[in-house]
């Protein structure tokens, strides 16, 4: 038991790298089966201690299910989406060496969820590939530039492309760069904190 605990969290990836999505997927279900099962054995010991449902664990065991409850819905955010593509992956990082990348990120709105496979940022540039072929753009746009506008960037250009073949390419074109190193760590540091 001792060993799957630990190779189960040695693999929890850090947000925006590859397979993230995948890896935290598995850590939330553990997760909240280990709350709920916590929870579930307060009551049966409580039960059989006392005999009654009506004793202190019991009240233990259903404040225990407030943070279960919480990890099951975190655990439900992930079950939607997946990392992106293996081969797609393998294609995209040989083309984005150099550049700030992140991968598997998605976007949260009141109205619709944006997945990201990948995402390059090179200065005022953020170039992203999705998946999903009904990728609505505009909307993106006009959440992604508020939240870079929130956060004091300012003239930053976003695209979103949809065709891999396209994405690689404007990946080479974006090495040509200027690097401006410490705005780019900046607009990636925003684009984490605002996604799953």
């Amino acid at each position: 038991m001792k060993m799957l605990l630990k190779r189960l969290f040695t693999t929890v990836d850090v947000k925006g790298t590859r397979n993230y999505l995948d890896s935290q997927k598995k850590f939330e279900i553990f997760r909240t089966i280990l709350y709920f099962a916590v929870s579930i054995s307060l009551f049966v010991a409580g039960y059989l201690q006392t005999g009654e449902k009506t004793n202190l664990l019991t009240i233990v065991a259903i404040l225990g299910c407030l943070p279960a409850s919480k990890s099951a819905v975190s655990a439900i955010m992930y079950l939607r989406f997946d990392s992106c593509d293996h081969r797609t992956a393998a294609q995209i990082e040989e083309h984005s060496g150099g550049l700030g990348c992140l991968y598997d990120m998605v976007f949260t709105t009141y109205k619709k969820n944006y997945r990201i496979s990948h995402l390059a940022v090179r200065g005022g540039c953020v170039c992203g590939f999705s998946e999903n072929g009904g990728f609505e753009e505009s909307d993106f746009y006009q959440h992604i530039d508020h939240i870079l506008k929130m956060d004091g960037h300012q003239g930053v250009t976003v695209k979103i492309f949809t065709n891999l073949s396209k994405y690689v390419e404007r990946l080479e074109q974006m090495k040509a760069l200027a690097p401006e190193e410490d705005r780019t760590g900046a607009i990636l540091s925003t684009l984490k904190s605002v996604a799953l």
